[in-house]
């Protein structure tokens, strides 16, 4: 099923008086293009404390994330005063294989909590950073130790891969 709606419709839907009038000057010529079609899709979603579910769908349960927030005078102190190594996300809103690291990096800080720190960088806030260390893909992960930087690499990985990267740069770089 679609949904037809006309370009002139479009223009009368200005609720401004002023507008609507030099609208219907243009509105002969608007109605003289062809219809747009609109394919019509509705769902039912609910969204509770259990979760957000839909008609003809499984429930989605919210995430759940939970992060630290700190603040320090620069990045570098937080390097060279954490007593544990620390792993560096470079990521941005936009970038998907990033979101899908979320829940992963939540899993891993909680799987690695007595071996390494998690802290996250959105490369569009604070792009200074970012260049410093030539973030040039997304997401980038650097591991650093007493300031100074172990490993890195680039791209979204599951939760046991990561973890095994993370613990093959611990061992190798001590």
């Amino acid at each position: 099923m679609a949904a037809s709606v006309s370009a002139s419709a479009i223009v009368s839907l200005s609720s401004d008086l002023s507008t609507r009038s030099a609208a219907s000057s243009h509105s002969t010529k608007l109605s003289s293009l062809a219809s747009l079609q609109f394919p019509v899709r509705t769902r039912l979603l609910r969204i509770g404390s259990q979760g957000v579910s839909t008609s003809s769908g499984p429930r989605i349960l919210p995430l759940l994330v939970e992060a630290k927030k700190q603040t320090f005078s620069s990045f570098d102190e937080l390097l060279a005063n954490s007593e544990k190594p620390v792993l560096v996300d470079f990521y941005a809103t936009w970038c998907g294989p990033c979101q899908f690291m979320v829940p992963i990096l939540n899993e891993v800080s909680t799987r690695l909590s007595d071996k390494i720190q998690v802290v996250k960088i959105d490369t569009e806030k604070y792009p200074s950073i970012a260049d410093k260390y030539r973030i040039e893909a997304l997401p980038t992960f650097i591991i650093f130790k007493d300031g100074k930087l172990l490993d890195r690499f680039e791209g979204a990985l599951t939760a046991d891969k990561l973890i095994e990267r993370i613990e093959a740069g611990l061992e190798i770089k001590q």
